[in-house]
């Protein structure tokens, strides 16, 4: 039996894809014409791309969806709470971004009770956007989606997020080593390059870890919408405690055995 939800889903899916690309719009009208970046209080980089993107997906959600709150990386909570909210990261990969690089992009969600029922992603300077709405499937450029079919570790393609959070500092990197060397081959192009490998069939297996809720918001539900698994490194479902192993499915248990060695 479907899922029922107090807003109509097809229309939640246009406005994440109508708030990326207004985002990623805003972007490109900086991207290779920056004058300085600056830093967060965490020490994260910020630019005024970051900061317009996301008023630029604000004003397409607050137009489509008025009165439900929105969590943004750059502007906070707006809106109050309730069981619905956007989830906005305006520009994912700041630092490839302000380097003039071409794996950066915006990531929009909607979570209903804690579920990612609706996303969005684009790697603009690339032309590539993808999106997907709770048991619509996931599509890239108008054309369904499907994650790998690749069934051997020894076959499979690695994609590292941000390689120096995955490799080096986290807890578990002795067993991500031993993943990276055990496949076929690893890649490590970071942020929503990583997500969208996955999703192109061209990685096996996206390991993240060390990022927010609104970093794997979105590309949670177009990785499940794609056929693929999505995990901490626990192996519990979910996106908000900041890792992730995101899978074709088939070699998830290969991952989570390993990470819990």
């Amino acid at each position: 039996m479907a899922t029922t939800y107090p807003f109509d889903l097809s229309a939640a899916v246009d406005a994440v894809r109508a708030a990326a690309r207004a985002a990623a719009e805003r972007a490109m009208v900086h991207w290779r014409r920056l004058e300085r970046v600056e830093k967060k209080s965490d020490g994260t980089p910020v630019t005024v791309a970051d900061r317009e993107a996301e008023d630029a997906a604000v004003a397409v959600l607050e137009a489509r969806f008025p009165g439900t709150p929105i969590l943004g990386e750059e502007g906070g909570a707006r809106g109050g709470d309730g069981p619905t909210r956007f989830v906005v990261d305006p520009l994912d990969g700041t630092i490839g971004y302000a380097r003039g690089g071409v794996m950066w992009g915006p990531l929009v969600a909607l979570e209903h009770e804690g579920e990612v029922v609706a996303g969005a992603m684009e790697l603009p300077v690339l032309r590539a956007a993808y999106w997907a709405g709770r048991g619509l499937g996931c599509f890239r450029d108008g054309d369904r989606v499907r994650v790998s079919t690749t069934d051997l570790w020894r076959r499979a393609v690695v994609s590292l997020g941000g390689m120096k959070r995955v490799l080096f500092e986290h807890p578990r990197a002795a067993a991500i080593e031993g993943l990276v060397r055990s496949a076929r081959s690893g890649r490590a192009y970071g942020d929503v390059g990583s997500c969208a490998m996955l999703l192109d069939g061209t990685a096996d297996v996206w390991l993240e870890a060390g990022v927010r809720v609104w970093d794997l918001a979105a590309p949670r539900i177009l990785v499940e919408e794609a056929g693929g698994r999505f995990t901490d490194f626990a192996g519990r479902p979910g996106h908000a405690t900041g890792e992730a192993v995101a899978s074709n499915g088939v070699l998830h248990d290969h991952v989570l055995a390993a990470l819990s060695g």
